[in-house]
């Protein structure tokens, strides 16, 4: 590769605990965010003084959109957390690999301790003749960028 050329973003992978997800079409979401404290003060001649410095990381959520197949891992996953209720269980830690145009993995990002919080189903629509797609919403409580 050479300098200056980005990375595609159509190669990459999705890892959750122990098993990879064998089919998705999107990851959208993906952010690293920190609170801004700010604090204003009056020097002792009477000019207002504001500092920002940085707060806590924020969590986040990230949406996943995939095709329906008969993968039955993702789905279980998925129904141990918005059907059966089962967090402690279901709460997994979820890696995005980024590749190169050789399936090299260039770039891990981490979400520590993730749950399915949310699942769309697809559009139905007699007149479509689309793929059917599904979105999860995944909560995190931490990201970590390799």
């Amino acid at each position: 590769m050479l300098t200056g050329d980005t990375f595609s973003s159509s190669t990459f992978a999705i890892e959750l605990g122990k098993f990879q997800v064998e089919t998705v079409q999107a990851v959208s979401g993906l952010t690293l965010e920190q609170d801004v404290v700010e604090t204003r003060q009056v020097s002792a001649t009477g000019e207002l003084i504001v500092r920002k410095q940085p707060g806590a990381r924020n969590t986040g959520e990230i949406t996943i959109t995939r095709g329906r197949d008969k993968s039955a891992a993702f789905t279980d996953w998925i129904k141990a957390n918005l059907v059966n209720s089962d967090l402690d269980s279901a709460r997994q830690n979820i890696t995005i690999a980024l590749k190169d145009a050789q399936k090299q993995t260039v770039r891990r990002i981490h979400l520590s301790n993730a749950w399915a919080s949310r699942w769309e189903g697809p559009q139905l629509e007699a007149s479509d003749s689309g793929p059917a797609t599904e979105q999860v919403t995944i909560t995190y409580e931490d990201i970590t960028i390799e």
